[in-house]
């Protein structure tokens, strides 16, 4: 069908839709950026700053039901109220401009992030009316050359908040992220002389099998990028000998926790069914019975396993079973892993009981959202048997969320007991009493972090005058 679609029409025709798609595709990002925006700003008066202090602040609540709607992360839903807010809020005139479909979406990021440190309005006006001008012309740039021409604008109104290149420190970060077959991609940014004593490292520990081992040197540079964490001293090697001679070397046992769920088949080697990493995907079978023999392997309960419990703290037994269960955060669009998680009760203990039916994962952040901005006029949770959990907003939409583990472990769909509980009562109206707070809040902490980068540009400024 699609192939006879546009038989009739030249190429270039094709060219013209394609351009028009990408000038439609641009307005309707920009449109969801800047409502993103003008909902916070909203919600917040709405609020009336009046959560500022605490931990889970008027932000963290308008990012809630903005993830919930969209069906985004936290992270996503905090990064459009960002951009929104900063276009609507600093660069007014170019959020015009950026509304129409003129700029992309990744013009903007460099343009806010460069832009960040200009803390006087009437100089934030005259760079505002610069990019409304300049940067559609910008689409077809790298990054590296909008950041230099946003510093040059920059540059000529406020020296102070060009930034520097020792943000490059700040930027240091590790990340882990799979890529599928049971591997990994690992990207970092560290410290030089960290970096050195790492390779350093890895170099030694590839240089401790016999020279029979038929892996690559890279690839055991690889195979021993856990070892530093386990307190190894030396790779195994494979070449397979009964002589070899840096045999008995094998890692000792660490204190690193994996969580990987698989059926007892692949690990005695009945079947070549993967196991699942959570956050990382499926292990190969061969892969989960090369791990066995240094695993503690124990089997995960079952839905009939389970009964109520007599006390706050769920058992190892139960603790596992949801963590199996839910796999991430159960909350609208929230993907933190079970093992960053804590247990929640959906019917706070002691009105609702320790059991499978009324427990399940919640993120620090939004256990605590959960805890202290609930009841009639906050958010409430409800959770079905099955593990289904229903939850009402503050503006009265509703959301449903459904367990993971399901989805790869299908023995994990049988629903557990059905409760009978009494009404718990209502939550305490000074129940903020127990949040826990901030030191400082999050615009506080914004204006010092951009003060202290200025601070910092000023002297470098200070101590080095032009001509450079």
């Amino acid at each position: 069908m699609i192939e006879h679609m546009f038989e009739s029409r030249g190429a270039t025709a094709h060219l013209d839709a394609a351009r028009d798609q990408l000038r439609a595709e641009r307005v309707a990002v920009a449109l969801k950026v800047i409502e993103a925006g003008r909902f916070a700003l909203a919600r917040m008066v709405e609020l009336g700053h009046a959560f500022e202090d605490l931990i889970v602040d008027d932000w963290e609540l308008a990012a809630a039901e903005l993830g919930a709607e969209l069906g985004i992360s936290r992270g996503r839903a905090c990064t459009l109220i960002t951009q929104g807010r900063d276009l609507l809020t600093r660069l007014p005139r170019f959020a015009d401009i950026f509304a129409t479909g003129t700029v992309d979406l990744r013009v903007l990021r460099v343009i806010l992030h460069r832009t960040a440190l200009i803390t006087d309005p009437d100089i934030m006006s005259v760079i505002d009316a610069h990019l409304a001008q300049a940067a559609p012309a910008w689409n077809a740039r790298s990054d590296e050359r909008i950041t230099e021409l946003v510093d040059w604008m920059v540059i000529d109104v406020d020296p102070e908040a060009v930034r520097r290149a020792r943000e490059s420190r700040r930027a240091r970060a590790i990340t882990v992220e799979p890529v599928g077959d049971g591997m990994v991609e690992i990207h970092g940014r560290v410290d030089a002389a960290k970096g050195a004593v790492f390779d350093q490292r890895l170099d030694e520990l590839a240089r401790t099998t016999c020279p029979d081992d038929p892996r690559t040197f890279d690839e055991r540079r690889a195979d021993a990028i856990d070892l530093p964490a386990l307190g190894a001293t030396a790779l195994p090697c494979e070449c397979g000998r009964d002589t070899c001679p840096a045999a008995g070397t094998e890692a000792p046992a660490g204190h690193i926790v994996l969580h990987l769920h698989g059926d007892r088949d692949t690990v005695e080697g009945r079947s070549d069914r993967p196991a699942l990493l959570p956050g990382y995907g499926p292990i190969p079978a061969e892969q989960v019975r090369r791990m066995a023999p240094r695993a503690e392997v124990r089997p995960v309960p079952t839905a009939t396993d389970l009964g109520t419990e007599g006390g706050y703290q769920p058992s190892r037994k139960l603790t596992e079973f949801i963590s199996c269960r839910d796999l991430t955060c159960r909350w609208p669009g929230c993907n933190i892993p079970a093992g960053r998680c804590d247990i929640d009760h959906s019917v706070p203990w002691p009105y609702g009981p320790t059991h499978p039916s009324n427990t399940k994962l919640y993120c620090r952040i939004h256990h605590l959202m959960k805890t202290f901005h609930c009841g009639p006029q906050g958010w409430r949770d409800q959770q079905h048997p099955d593990g289904t959990i229903t939850f009402t907003a503050p503006n009265g939409r509703v959301y449903t969320t459904k367990p993971d583990g399901a989805l790869f472990f299908p023995q994990l769909d049988t629903p557990t007991a059905t409760l009978v509980m009494p009404p718990a009562p209502p939550p305490s109206r000074h129940r903020e009493l127990a949040a826990p707070r901030r030191t400082r809040t999050r615009a506080q902490n914004l204006a010092y972090r951009i003060a202290h980068e200025r601070a910092l540009n000023r002297a470098d400024i200070e101590a080095n005058p032009p001509p450079f």
